[in-house]
């Protein structure tokens, strides 16, 4: 009984962390991936800082998309990472600061 509970629990844990990157709350409003930087931009104010990446080739290799990160926060010790590719938020990293 007690493993199926642990493996239960374990389980629950590995969902709620997948589909916690998968969008930010920005006061009271939520960002979520695929959306536009300017959707994020209004929703959340300016980053702290801008980091352009540089570029990532799409599937078909006829276009190029530029790669950039923002980063917000300090908020209650947590960084908040936004990795947009071609305009559209790809990536959501959190990391607790030093």
């Amino acid at each position: 009984m007690k493993r199926k509970w642990l493996a239960v629990m374990t389980l629950t844990l590995v969902v709620g962390q997948a589909s916690a990157s998968d969008t930010l709350r920005c006061g009271s409003q939520l960002i979520s991936l695929d959306d536009r930087a300017s959707e994020v931009l209004q929703k959340c104010g300016e980053p702290v800082s801008r980091d352009a990446l540089g570029y990532k080739r799409s599937a078909n290799r006829r276009e190029e998309f530029q790669v950039e990160e923002w980063t917000y926060g300090p908020s209650n010790g947590m960084y908040q990472y936004l990795r947009f590719e071609g305009n559209r938020l790809r990536q959501i990293n959190s990391k607790r600061g030093n």
